[in-house]
């Protein structure tokens, strides 16, 4: 059995420092995925953006960032967590820093493209980093830590980029330029942090395979576990990404808001994220302190998460924007909640050799959810359905996840690839 125990010559308060750097590099992650969602109306000023060509630029991104999720996590089981992250990490600051140069749709997809293929080896990177300094009763709550950066890029992004869009303009350039341009640079800046800051533990509290026996992707694919996942995932990053990138458009339009209002408490959704992030992770690791089986902690706390977002379908029903933050507040704190701890079931399923290609995976399904959760709201927009029906789906899409977690994976435990599956 794994024990919780710092690697060799490294103190526990060492291993959260690498939790919360890692934890900055997930915000910064999320700071530059919303550049584009918080600024789009300024955007509009220059290049004309209806709501299907706001869902293809979504897609765009989507699509390389599922794809390299899974690329990602094969580079990193092969040149490792600290050369891997330092280049996925340069690669996609760049990227955003190119939007700032786009000159219509097509250069935007572009830029769109090359960030999601710089940012889908994001997660794995982290996934893999915690997996090297956490062992199993401390995972879920470091991964929560990681994942609660999503909030804090989330958080930093309206006040920030509303500051920027206010302020900026500098060279004769307009300001929306600038929000990208500056939020590359932070990742830079990051970027060499990591190289100083970051080293491979001496000892592992994970257990790794025999020499060199390391499956193949196949060996992954027809799990009916990893099918679980990977469909559970996909189902709830569907309503997630919907969330993430339609948020700002929806209350731009549906509740009028402006620049100061986006300023001011367009935050708060991501503040509430960032809360479950934390929360989610830490009831996990709680209940396992206590006694409960590695199966049961993290159903509990899934089932807890899935069972807080049907209350989101109410929001067409209500026009008090108090009322409306509120719920999708609590959609935000579930989605995060939940998020923390479907990342965290590949380190449960999984040995650290291949923990890369598992976090591929499902980060893969996640972003091909949201994919068509996109298409669908940008079509049911466009065809006059107006917001309810997609936010009636995306309520319902993580109890159905939950349902199916726990049909393909009756008990949590680790996979044994030593032996074939039967057909």
């Amino acid at each position: 059995m794994a024990v919780d125990r710092p690697a060799a010559g490294v103190t526990p308060g060492g291993r959260w420092g690498i939790a919360l750097l890692i934890a900055a590099a997930i915000a910064i992650s999320y700071l530059d995925r919303q550049t584009l969602p918080w600024a789009i109306k300024f955007i509009e000023a220059d290049i004309p953006i209806g709501n299907q060509t706001k869902a293809f630029l979504d897609s765009a991104f989507l699509a390389t960032y599922g794809l390299m999720y899974l690329g990602g996590g094969w580079l990193l089981d092969r040149i490792g967590t600290r050369r891997g992250f330092l280049l996925i990490m340069i690669f996609w600051s760049l990227a955003c820093a190119s939007h700032g140069l786009a000159g219509g749709v097509v250069a935007l997809a572009v830029s769109r493209l090359l960030l999601g293929m710089g940012e889908g080896g994001g997660f794995p990177a982290a996934t893999r980093a915690v997996a090297e300094w956490f062992g199993p009763r401390d995972r879920a709550a470091a991964i929560g830590l990681v994942n609660a950066g999503t909030a804090v890029g989330a958080v930093i992004a309206p006040p920030f980029i509303a500051l920027v869009l206010a302020n900026a303009g500098w060279f004769g350039l307009a300001s929306w330029r600038w929000v990208f341009f500056l939020t590359g640079g932070l990742g830079l800046v990051w970027a060499v942090v990591w190289f100083v800051r970051y080293t491979t533990p001496a000892g592992s509290p994970d257990p790794v395979t025999e020499a060199g026996k390391v499956p193949a992707l196949p060996a992954l694919i027809v799990r009916r576990e990893v099918a679980g996942v990977v469909g559970a995932k996909f189902l709830s990053d569907g309503a997630w990404y919907f969330y993430l990138f339609w948020l700002p458009k929806y209350l731009f339009e549906a509740h009028g808001f402006d620049l100061k209002q986006a300023a001011t408490i367009g935050w708060i959704p991501y503040a509430a994220s960032g809360v479950g992030s934390l929360l989610g992770g830490w009831l996990s690791s709680r209940l396992l302190a206590n006694g409960r089986s590695v199966n049961a902690a993290r159903k509990i706390a899934l089932g807890i998460s899935a069972a807080l977002m049907p209350w989101v379908m109410l929001v067409p029903l209500i026009s008090s924007i108090p009322a409306v933050l509120f719920l999708f507040s609590l959609a935000f704190f579930g989605q995060q909640s939940w998020s923390t701890l479907v990342m965290t079931l590949p380190t449960d399923l999984v040995p650290r050799e291949m923990l890369g290609r598992l976090a591929g995976l499902v980060g893969m399904g996640g972003a091909f959810g949201g994919i068509v959760m996109g298409q669908a709201a940008g079509w049911a927009l466009d065809a006059g359905f107006g917001y309810t029906p997609v936010l009636v789906v995306a309520a319902l899409l993580h109890v159905t996840a939950f349902a199916l977690i726990c049909v393909t994976i009756p008990v949590i435990h680790r996979l044994d690839f030593t032996r074939k599956v039967r057909s």
